[in-house]
Formats: structure tokens, sequence, C-alpha cells
């Protein structure tokens, strides 16, 4: 079984995330914008749908894609400590910066 990680490696998908994050799209507006061939972009579309990460739904004679926040829940874990961390750091930068005044 392919991981969130190991899906959202791949630049391409990164991408295509991206360009999702404005609302749903369909494949050959995303062509256009990736600069991908149809093909490709609809390999990584599957890939993508089959990890969770977006979802496909039918408008007329197309399909358009959206995102799955959702699906984003293993990365969105895993990063949890770090931002608590940052959090952290920035307060003490904060409480430095006041003492200093």
């Amino acid at each position: 079984m392919t991981t969130t990680f190991e899906v959202v490696a791949e630049p391409a998908r990164r991408e295509i995330l991206d360009l999702l994050l404005d609302g749903a799209r369909p494949v050959g507006e995303l062509v256009r914008e990736t600069g991908l061939s149809q093909p490709n972009t609809s390999r990584h579309l599957r890939v993508l749908r089959e990890a969770g990460l977006v979802d496909s739904r039918p408008d007329g004679q197309r399909r358009l894609y959206e995102l799955r926040p959702e699906g984003l829940t293993e990365i969105e874990r895993w990063l949890a400590p770090y931002r608590l961390m940052w959090r952290r750091g920035l307060a003490d930068l904060e409480r430095h910066l006041d003492e200093e005044e």
C-alpha cells in the first residue's frame, strides 16, 4: 500500500493538488496548467484518487476533480508536533523582543 507521503512526493501530483486548492477543475484545465500530457495528468489523478486525496464527479461530458482535504490527515498528524515546536519558538522570540524594548 502506498502512503500519502509517497503519493505527494511526486512534484507533478503536488502541483495538481495546489491547483485544486482553488476548487474543482476539469482534466483539460489541469493539463494546460501543468504542461503535462493528458495521459500523464490522468495517471497522476488516478493515483491521487486511489490515495483518497481527490474525488471526481461527472459534469456533462467532462469530469471535474476536486481536493479531499481529509485525505491529508496522515500528513497533518505528522506535522502537528512540529507546529507546536514552531509556535513555542515564536512565543519565545516574542517574549525576548518584548524584553528588549
